[in-house]
């Protein structure tokens, strides 16, 4: 089985089908023996009505006892025998189904680390939970065909071959069976792929609306939404709920035909060789083999159903994963791969006119915050744009060296689970001067100290178990460890108090002089500290200058960041 640090290969996704065969591909010689040890156990099954018959034609009926005791001696044998392939059979196919699951999901988990920042610009984090809860367990038992649908198969020709032994009509009957199946339970096949795939859609949908909601539950409350998101939510689930019935209503006809037509299969076959029997065409231990046999068919021509059922809805399955796969980064190539300015250098970013002037602290203050968060996104290259850097246009520049230079601290980013020391350190490592330095600058030394074990305390998921101004400064002392030349910062002290919000500000300030800082604020505070405020409407820039000159001088501005809006321009 796959180790979970083993590369897990290059996956084949150009299509759902293809996808599916190289899991297969991957693991073919588990496959191989999968199929190989069912074909084994089916065939002896299918034995053991034969040896049944010989037991009764030539010991029972003629009433000798010691080759009624050596055939029975050999049923039992191969009794024993066929358990031992079953349980080898099972291993090994669970085995090949823990190996397409964990496969599956490391490759999923790659492309989504490949994505990066483009993830949930590009797709809906109910898709990405979809996929890894439904989609990769359904692709996962797929894959018993290869198994259990190879031994139907070679089961269902054994069988055929013994009948053809026996009776010509009832080979003729068999044989034509399975055609029989595929033309009933075929157009269903069809049908469930297409309700399946709804399905997974809706599901999606109400997958990524559950984690709005549990996001922004606070929020919610506050502005006094939340009923209004409840109803859209019951909305979305009934949908959902209805769509979940017609796949149910496909699945189960398809899983009744699966036991219904076997049974039907056997009780025609059944007929025919009993009325063959008594016309003197077979022997009584020929009937019962023959029971025997049909007996055993039930099962391979349930697994042709059963297969066609998986298949199916792994296909639909594997559709979602080869879509995700396909996805690109917003920019995850070199460009031309020049390389980045041999030292500090202005930033500049024609679509707003912003120009960042290196070893200076430089403000973006948007009449629409989303404005500046624009801009930011286009100074660190995480939007196509034609923002350059030192004359040369960023997306031009290896990619690698723009992101080891220029830091885009996001207020919404990711805290993943750990000790606040893995949270704040990231991939590197500092030592305690370092750490507490950095901490201090982000005025967070007050949640070092009420955590139980400081530095060494746990820390939940997305920080959970911090409140969100701690949340954000933790996100700043990660910034500021990392020290880069340029950072760029959007909102980074929005959920403080305006004592905290000052102490920050001025510990910024002092933290980063003669390095190149970005901030997107409206804060006042952040703004007085500021070297260069740029005022932004409609995303252009509307003027530039001081704080101080900003407020005498633009009204709109002052409108903007003013807290009191009687204060007089200035003040």
């Amino acid at each position: 089985m796959i180790d979970a640090y083993e590369d897990p290969g290059t996956p084949d996704s150009r299509g759902a089908a293809r996808y599916l065969l190289w899991l297969v591909r991957q693991q073919w010689r588990r496959c191989a023996a999968g199929a190989v040890l069912a074909s084994s156990w089916t065939t002896l099954m299918a034995l053991s009505p034969y040896l049944l018959s010989r037991a009764v034609d030539d010991g029972l009926e003629p009433g000798d006892q010691a080759v009624l005791a050596g055939w029975a001696g050999a049923i039992l044998a191969v009794g024993i025998f066929s358990a031992w392939l079953g349980i080898m059979r099972h291993r090994t196919m669970t085995r090949v189904r823990m190996d397409a699951n964990f496969r599956t999901v490391k490759v999923v988990i790659g492309q989504a680390v490949r994505l990066g920042a483009a993830l949930p610009r590009q797709v809906g984090a109910g898709e990405v939970v979809t996929i890894g809860v439904g989609d990769v367990s359904t692709i996962a038992q797929s894959l018993t065909v290869v198994g259990p649908g190879v031994g139907a198969i070679v089961s269902y020709t054994v069988v055929a071959g013994l009948l053809l032994s026996v009776s010509p009509t009832l080979a003729a009957v068999v044989l034509l069976g399975v055609p029989v199946v595929a033309v009933l339970v075929g157009p269903l096949l069809g049908r469930l792929q297409g309700v399946e795939g709804a399905y997974r859609e809706r599901q999606g949908v109400l997958t990524a609306r559950i984690g709005d909601l549990s996001g922004g539950l606070r929020v919610l409350n506050g502005l006094g939404g939340k009923g209004l998101f409840a109803d859209a939510f019951r909305r979305d689930s009934r949908r959902l709920q209805e769509q979940g019935y017609r796949v149910g209503a496909v699945s189960s006809w398809i899983q009744a035909l699966g036991v219904g037509l076997p049974t039907l299969f056997l009780a025609l076959v059944t007929w025919l060789a009993a009325r063959l029997a008594a016309q003197g065409a077979i022997s009584i231990g020929e009937l019962v083999s023959v029971y025997g046999y049909v007996a055993v068919l039930i099962m391979p021509v349930s697994f042709f159903i059963e297969c066609g059922f998986q298949i199916s809805r792994a296909l639909v399955a594997a559709r979602r994963v080869v879509r995700f796969l396909a996805l690109d980064p917003d920019d995850d190539s070199d460009g031309l791969g020049l390389d980045a300015p041999g030292s500090p250098a202005a930033l500049h970013d024609p679509d707003s006119g912003v120009r960042v002037v290196p070893g200076r602290l430089t403000a973006l203050a948007g009449a629409r915050p989303a404005d500046a968060a624009a801009v930011v996104d286009r100074l660190g290259r995480f939007a196509p744009s034609a923002a350059t850097w030192g004359g040369v246009r960023l997306d031009e520049i290896a990619l690698a060296q723009v992101r080891a230079r220029i830091l885009v601290a996001d207020n919404e980013a990711d805290l993943f689970a750990g000790t606040l020391r893995e949270l704040v350190s990231g991939r590197g490592e500092y030592g305690e001067e370092a750490i507490a330095r950095a901490v201090r600058a982000a005025v967070a030394d007050d949640v070092v100290l009420g955590l139980p074990d400081g530095l060494d305390s746990a820390i939940d998921a997305q920080g959970r178990n911090l409140s969100g101004g701690q949340r954000q400064r933790v996100r700043l002392v990660r910034a500021l460890l990392a020290d880069p030349e340029v950072l760029l910062a959007v909102e980074p002290t929005s959920a403080l108090d305006a004592h905290t919000e000052a102490a920050v500000a001025d510990r910024l300030r002092a933290e980063r002089t003669d390095r190149t800082t970005v901030v997107a604020s409206t804060s006042p505070l952040l703004l007085d500290r500021a070297d260069t405020v740029y005022y932004l409407v409609d995303g252009k820039t509307a003027a530039t200058g001081s704080h101080q000159r900003l407020l005498t001088e633009e009204p709109g501005y002052r409108s903007l960041v003013a807290r009191d809006t009687d204060e007089p321009a200035g003040a």
